[in-house]
Formats: C-alpha cells, structure tokens, sequence
C-alpha cells in the first residue's frame, strides 16, 4: 500500500511528519529495549560459562573492557548487511530448534509437579493481576515482530514486486511462527516442571537467562549433557536473536535521523554513506552503557512493555481504520489484536498490585 519500506517513513506518510518522528520515537524505544535485554544476556551469559568452566576465575561482566569488546565484535558482524546475518543465522536457527527440542525431551524424566503452583489465587483481582504482570514474559516469548519489517525491506531487494516481497515474508513468518510456539511452549513447560520456584528467584536476581540457569541447576541429573547443550543454544540463540533485532534497531535508528535531517536540510550521498556509522556507534554506547549501569532486563520488560503495545498493536489498528486505503483489512483480528494492545498498555499497572 506504500512505496515506504521503513516504519518511520509509513507512519510519516499517512500521518504526517510530526507523528512520524513521535511514533517513530516509541517504534526505536519498542526495538531499543529487546537490543538492552540481549546484551545484557550476551554479556553476562558469556561471562558465567566462562567462569563455569574454568576459562576465568572472576566475573568478566563486572569489568568495563569485557562487555565493551564482546558489543563492538557483535554489532560490527550485525551491521554489515541483511544478507550476510540471513546467511549466519540460518544454520544457527536450524541447529538451536534440534536443541530446544531435544532439551525439552531430555527433562521431561525430572518433571516435578510442586514446581507448579496450583493453589487458588484468593480473588479474581489477583488472578487478573497474575495473568497481566506475566503476559509480557509470554508474550515475547514468542514473538518476533521487530524482525518482520527488516525482513519485508530484505525481500523488497530482491523482488521487484513490493506485493511479492510482502506476501513471501508473511508467508516466512507464519511457518516460523507455528514451528516457534510448538517448540517454545514444549520447552517452556519442561523447563518449569524441571525448575524449583527458589532456583527461578535466583535465576531473575542474577539477571541471567534459563538458559544459563539450566547450566547451574541440572548438571547432575545427565552427567553433564544438558549444561553442554544449553551452553550450545543459548549461543545460538543469542546470536540469532541479536542479530534479527539488530535490522529492526537499525531502521528505526535510522528513520529518526532521517525525519529529523529532512526537517533541516536536502540530504546527499554523504550523509547517506555516514548513516551506518552514526547508527553503529550510537548502538555500542547505547549498549555498553547500559550493561555497565547493570539495569534489571526484566524490570525493564514489565514496566515499559505499554510502547510494545502502542507499536504492534494499537497503532497499526487504528491506521487500518483511519486510512481509506487500508480499510479492506478490518476483521475480528484487527478488534482481537487491539484488545491485546490494550491489555499489554495496562499490565505495567497491574504490577503495583503485587504483594
């Protein structure tokens, strides 16, 4: 429906140049905070195998040089290009789905059901509440829309026909999609039946993943299998995640100087060849900054998850109402996604309610 390929440059288009730099804003705080919570995953989750396994005899994730030359190694690969990134994350995809899959199997024997709650909630107030401050942790479980703009923008290269290149990538995420909550969800449940409510808590005060937590807590159960491949797919598993968001931080990143550049002056070729460079070191400091300050990531998922509902919900919502030319989409989808975006807005303050 638009010739524009970044999200900035739609929203601009059907909405104006102001609303565009303000939605385009809150599009790079939505991509900005998934960018936050992989390094800091990256950083720590490096530094604990290393002690683990003897590399090291210290946390290098306290130190200001470790994260700083880990980041910079990580977003120079991100940044050259969405055909290289597809090209590495492929395999690593195809090998960490093997692993969650094999995980989720391998724990299935130490199923413990006093892991799992089952008492009533005292009221209705607080199963509301409970299902509220978990829903962002389910939801980004399993989504992965800051990935599917990059992803259009790298079919639209390579077809000619934007409607080609749009319905290839739906088409792409769709499958992905089922084949992602079949798996998650399989190790998800194995992973909580697995884990005792105490082992968890440790987990969330260390800022660490399951992942890394998996390594900790179960080496005994299969003389050491298990640390080894959860090692092998938190890996994987962060590179391939760091490196599709990466392609979203990007364009939002860039579609904000862009907005903001027009306003002032024409731009030419050698604002457009310095673009990626701006964007490279804005993302290092950004990033180092923020493992250094060592902010809690799932502090920062629950009490800011309202932009993602903004972003991905109520916005592309309200664009199908408002534009004539988007208005043969409207569907019970489009009420169903806008009630999620609400909720999603709301659940931050369902966290106050917490004993």
């Amino acid at each position: 429906e638009t010739k524009q390929t970044d999200y900035a440059g739609t929203i601009t288009q059907y909405l104006g140049r102001n609303w565009g730099a303000f939605l385009s804003f809150l599009y790079f705080f939505t991509i900005l905070k998934g960018m936050l919570g992989y390094a800091a995953t990256i950083t720590n989750d490096t530094s604990s195998y290393l002690q683990r396994f003897g590399v090291t005899q210290h946390s290098l994730s306290d130190t200001l040089w470790f994260p700083l030359v880990l980041l910079v190694a990580m977003v120079l690969v991100a940044s050259r290009g969405e055909r290289l990134l597809f090209k590495i994350s492929g395999p690593f995809i195809v090998f960490k789905l093997m692993i969650i899959i094999v995980l989720g199997a391998l724990m299935v024997p130490y199923w413990n059901m006093n892991n799992v709650s089952m008492a009533s909630p005292d009221s209705l107030i607080d199963l509301m509440r409970d299902v509220l401050v978990s829903l962002p942790f389910a939801l980004f479980s399993i989504v992965f829309i800051q990935v599917l703009n990059p992803m259009n923008i790298a079919f639209r290269k390579i077809e000619s026909d934007p409607k080609v290149a749009t319905f290839r990538a739906l088409r792409a995420s769709r499958i992905a999609y089922i084949i992602l909550v079949v798996s998650v969800l399989f190790f998800a449940f194995s992973f909580m039946f697995s884990t005792t409510p105490e082992q968890a808590k440790m987990g969330i005060s260390q800022n660490t993943s399951a992942l890394a937590l998996m390594a900790k807590i179960i080496p005994e159960n299969t003389g050491g299998f298990i640390p080894v491949l959860s090692v092998l797919l938190s890996i994987s598993a962060i590179l391939t995640s760091f490196f599709g968001i990466y392609l979203g931080f990007y364009d939002a990143l860039s579609g904000i100087i862009i907005n903001i550049a027009d306003r002032f002056i024409v731009r030419g070729k050698k604002f457009n060849n310095f673009l990626p460079y701006l964007v490279t070191l804005t993302a290092i400091v950004l990033l180092w900054g923020w493992v250094v300050a060592d902010v809690s990531t799932m502090a920062l998922l629950q009490w800011t998850v309202g932009t993602f509902g903004l972003v991905s919900c109520l916005i592309p919502c309200y664009l199908i109402w408002r534009v004539p030319s988007l208005q043969k989409y409207k569907s019970p989808a489009v009420i169903f996604v806008s009630l999620m975006g609400f909720m999603l807005v709301v659940s931050p303050l369902f966290k106050l309610l917490e004993k």
